[in-house]
């Protein structure tokens, strides 16, 4: 995996998201320095705004209500953050990282065939061609088009209008994955979709620096990738935000916002894999005879020799392993960030369920139903956690995405006070 391809990927397309969307808001009167007023020859169905260029900018239909959406999101925030520009900067970052989050995903998935109609929506089966299959044909995915819309297909590909029938289809393809993957693919039909800016022509664009920047095998699982790339994205991306909290003036309290840029860090592969085969690992051949799980573990360490005293009891909390199944096991991380640590324990779990005689396919369901349980603070963690892990069930059950299996993951928006009903929640799915 070239981290080092991947980081500089990560950085500079926030960067870019992050402008493109800022110049898309400004071109509908809403920047840094305030929300333009609909000017008075408005009406209800077509709205001009001045946005001190030579002609007034005018918008309609749909593009209204998302435009509203957008102002009464800005308000709304500025009930926590008290600085108009500060709420501006943090509107536009998190639907930046929106569309980062829903790219990378989809990337993965077409790498891996994993999209149920199996037409690549980024990149093109055939290497020498820049035209995505999603854009050459459009009317053999398991998309639904109504009639408008395929007359609109059609009228875009006639006037060449290639990106603009690209994003038209990228956020139809998002809405349609909310149907497998709702947590991810929230439905879009709201300002974040009027910001969407990308190209796959422009060779200085996000889509493009994916698909060639990123080597195509650190995503493919059936060569070098793994589902770790998302997380390593995850860590790169957030590099800025991070450096700047800390560049700050010490005693500038962090906001609640800040927290997941100065606190997240990404686990290393093999710390992962020494934490979870010393854990969940050893639990389980503690208490069963099967040695040839930990031989296939490259960080499993054999107890060390203990007083006679210390053992006597070390073997009667091993006598209590004995009775574990597989569905009995729960393992949580309080704080899953990308799930890196998830991910790895679901392998672990898949091998413990294949020696006790389980098919891949029902020990994937029944590790998203019984045994893995994750929680964090920042949403977008938690959804690439919540990605991460079906990913990672799609590996061992190609049917999976379509059984509505919700994995036991979750992020909490504050924890200043919490409901007995949640609590309670809580605690019956983890006993």
């Amino acid at each position: 995996m070239n981290k080092t391809a991947i980081k500089n990927f990560a950085v500079w397309a926030r960067q870019k998201l992050i402008a493109d969307i800022t110049y898309k808001a400004g071109m509908l009167g809403i920047t840094e320095n305030g929300i333009a007023e609909k000017l008075p020859q408005s009406t209800n169905d077509l709205h001009f705004y001045d946005i001190g260029t030579k002609d007034y900018v005018e918008i309609s239909g749909k593009e209204i209500s998302q435009r509203s959406a957008l102002v009464g999101a800005i308000k709304h925030k500025e009930k926590d953050i008290q600085n108009y520009k500060e709420v501006f900067q943090y509107v536009v970052e998190e639907v930046a990282y929106t569309w980062f989050n829903r790219l990378i995903a989809i990337r993965f998935m077409e790498v891996n065939d994993y999209l149920p109609s199996g037409v690549r929506v980024l990149s093109s089966e055939n290497k020498a061609k820049n035209e995505p299959d999603f854009v050459t044909t459009p009317f053999d995915t398991d998309l639904e088009f109504t009639s408008y819309e395929q007359d609109k297909i059609i009228q875009l590909k006639d006037e060449n209008k290639l990106d603009e029938l690209f994003r038209m289809l990228f956020i139809k393809q998002c809405n349609k994955l909310h149907n497998i993957l709702p947590e991810l693919f929230e439905e879009t039909d709201d300002y974040s979709e009027l910001l969407l800016t990308i190209s796959f022509t422009d060779k200085d664009d996000v889509v493009y620096r994916l698909v060639h920047d990123v080597d195509e095998d650190d995503f493919n699982i059936e060569k070098e990738g793994q589902v770790e790339i998302i997380g390593w994205m995850y860590q790169y991306y957030n590099i800025e935000p991070k450096a700047a909290v800390f560049a700050r003036p010490n005693g500038k309290k962090i906001s609640k916002e800040e927290i997941p840029a100065a606190t997240q860090l990404f686990t290393p592969d093999w710390i992962v894999r020494y934490m979870v085969e010393n854990s969940l690992g050893r639990i389980w051949v503690e208490g069963h005879s099967d040695n040839s799980l930990k031989d296939s573990w490259k960080y499993y360490i054999d107890e060390a020799e203990q007083e006679p005293e210390v053992m006597a009891n070390l073997e009667k909390i091993k006598a209590t392993y004995k009775a574990l199944t597989p569905e009995s096991i729960k393992i949580i991380d309080p704080c899953m960030g990308s799930g890196h640590i998830l991910v790895y324990a679901f392998d672990v779990l898949m091998q413990i369920y294949e020696s006790y005689g389980y098919t891949q396919r029902d020990a994937a369901r029944s590790i998203l139903e019984n045994n893995i349980f994750g929680i964090d603070i920042d949403k977008r963690a938690y959804q690439l956690a919540y990605f991460a892990v079906m990913m990672k069930a799609r590996q061992y059950n190609r049917r999976i995405l379509t059984e509505t299996i919700e994995p036991n993951l979750c992020f909490i928006k504050s924890s200043k006070e919490m409901s007995e009903s949640a609590l309670e929640s809580l605690y019956y799915r983890t006993v």
